[in-house]
Formats: structure tokens, C-alpha cells, sequence
């Protein structure tokens, strides 16, 4: 089926499901369509809600923002990519950044890139620039962040670092038991930090919420991404539709509308209409 045919609900349809933790296979299967066409709607999409974040996520008026980091893979462990046939460029470990205000529930920045240096000061640069005032912040306690917070912001902002304490894994537990948490330790690092606002636990909650709507987070799976450039366009959807589409149980309203960045609850097929007039040609220049 040509993908210029697709009426505007079947288009969103797969959107949808996309977000709703489906694989691409299993949405070519569910949607009627085939992998070619559901591989180009993503991209179209992922490309379109890049430039969408880009635009209307400014000057967000946040007080508190927490930021994390959330590992996945692309087409190998990083481990096993240098014996991996073909491994394409960026396999091994994806780690996708997102700021938090820590109130509206929105998703201020996000970034694809490693675990490293530069990606922690790019992503301080763009959480920077789509803020509108100073604000808390709070990270766990990675110390790429303690250079590119003071590189980026200086003494603009009330920063703080919560550093968890773990214990060792039982003997009885599995291998995928994560290791318990038995304690935290808060660091005032810049600025005068408001000590009852020193947490990380609604961007962790957010890193559950990857997981559970994007299949490429899932583990243990064969859902992974195999290639990154698909993996960024994902988020790219995915950061839209959290933000503008998906109500917030507790906040009752989308965290654009409770951040005043849209007056109201967004639609997938809203997002496919831009689309569509991103698509439209333009019109031809009439002669004299």
C-alpha cells in the first residue's frame, strides 16, 4: 500500500501503536500494512516530532528539574559488537538523556548520544536554552554532570546531586535483580538547593514509562533497535506524543497543557496533519 494513500487514521493508528510499546513487525501485522511503509512512517514522524519538540518547547517556565540518563543497545551489547557481523555505526550501548520538570511532568530535553563528556554538555547547553528561568536542578550522582552544569549554567541555578547507596544481591536472587538501594546521600553543589526538593524520583518513574511504551526499551527481547538513526526518530515520537497527546493520571491534563505550552489535549491524527502539510508540495510559482 503506497504510503501517500494511507488515510490520516490509519496513519495514526501506527503512531499510536508505536507508543503504545508494539514492535514494527507487529505493527505491520496489526495495521495491514507492510515493514517498508511502517519503517518510512517512522522516520517521517520521528523527523517531524524532532522539529516539534525543537519549536514549542520553550521558555518552559519550570522551578524543579531532574535529570537522568536510561541505557538501552543498538544492534549488539557493546560487549559483543567488535565480534558482530556488520555492526552498523553507533551499535553497542544508546543512553537517552532527559530533563524533567519535576511539577508539569513535561519533558524539557532529551539526547541520544553516549555516555560521555560531550553528550553531558550538550544536553546541559539544550536544557539551558529551553528553560525560562533559574531552576533546581537535581541529577544522581554521574560527575560528567558537575562540569557541564557549572560549564553551562555557571552560578545561575541551585544544583544538587542525590548519590544512591547500594548493597550487594542476595544469594537467592536472579542475575536481573537490580541491587537495593540502602540509602541516598544529598550534595549541595551550586546555588542555595531546596533540601525537600532534592530528588530524582519522577525522572526514574519517567524511565519506566520509556520502557514501557517503547518496545526498543524493552529487555530481554529481541526488540532492540538495529539501527540508531530509527532509535532517535522513536524518542522523537514518543517525547510528543508523553507530552502533548498522553493525559497524566494525577495532573488530568497533558504536561504541555500544565506547562502552558498548548491550551489543549493534542491527538495523534493532530500530529499527522502537520505531517501531511509538511509533505504537501509547494505550490508552483505562477507565471507572468
Amino acid at each position: 500500500m503506497d504510503m501517500n494513500k494511507l488515510p490520516v487514521a490509519k496513519r495514526a493508528q501506527i503512531l499510536s501503536l508505536f507508543c503504545e510499546g508494539t514492535s514494527m513487525r507487529a505493527v505491520s501485522r496489526l495495521a495491514d500494512v507492510s515493514i517498508n511503509t511502517v519503517t518510512k512512517l517512522l522516520v517521517d514522524a520521528g523527523r517531524l516530532c524532532a522539529a516539534l519538540h525543537d519549536d514549542r518547547v520553550r521558555g518552559v517556565k519550570a522551578q524543579r528539574v531532574q535529570v537522568d540518563e536510561i541505557w538501552s543497545f543498538t544492534y549488539a551489547k557493546a560487549k559483543n559488537v567488535p565480534k558482530a557481523k556488520k555492526a552498523p555505526a553507533g551499535a553497542g550501548d544508546t543512553w537517552t538523556w532527559t530533563g524533567l520538570d519535576a511539577d508539569s511532568k513535561l519533558i524539557v530535553s532529551w539526547l541520544v548520544g553516549p555516555r560521555d563528556a560531550g553528550s553531558a554538555f550538550t544536553f546541559a547547553s539544550d536544557l539551558k536554552a529551553r528553560l525560562a528561568n533559574r531552576v533546581q536542578l537535581t541529577s544522581d550522582g554521574l560527575k560528567l554532570y558537575l562540569d557541564a552544569v557549572e560549564d553551562v549554567f555557571g552560578a545561575d541555578i541551585d544544583y544538587a546531586q542525590l548519590v544512591k547507596l547500594y548493597g550487594a544481591s542476595g544469594e537467592n536472587e536472579t542475575r536481573y535483580s537490580p541491587a537495593k538501594c540502602i540509602g541516598c546521600i544529598s550534595k549541595e553543589i551550586t546555588g542555595d538547593p531546596d533540601p525537600k526538593h532534592i530528588s530524582t524520583s519522577y525522572v526514574e518513574r519517567q524511565n519506566l514509562t520509556m520502557r514501557m511504551h517503547m518496545r526498543r526499551f524493552t529487555r530481554l527481547t529481541n526488540g532492540f533497535s538495529k539501527k540508531l538513526d530509527n532509535h532517535v526518530h522513536m524518542i522523537a515520537l514518543y517525547t510528543v506524543f508523553y507530552n502533548f497527546t498522553k493525559i497524566h493520571k494525577t495532573l488530568r491534563v497533558t504536561p504541555a497543557m500544565q506547562a502552558g505550552l498548548t491550551e489543549h489535549v493534542w491527538s495523534m491524527e493532530d500530529v499527522v496533519r502537520l505531517l501531511e502539510e509538511v509533505e504537501a508540495p509547494a505550490p508552483a510559482a505562477q507565471a507572468n
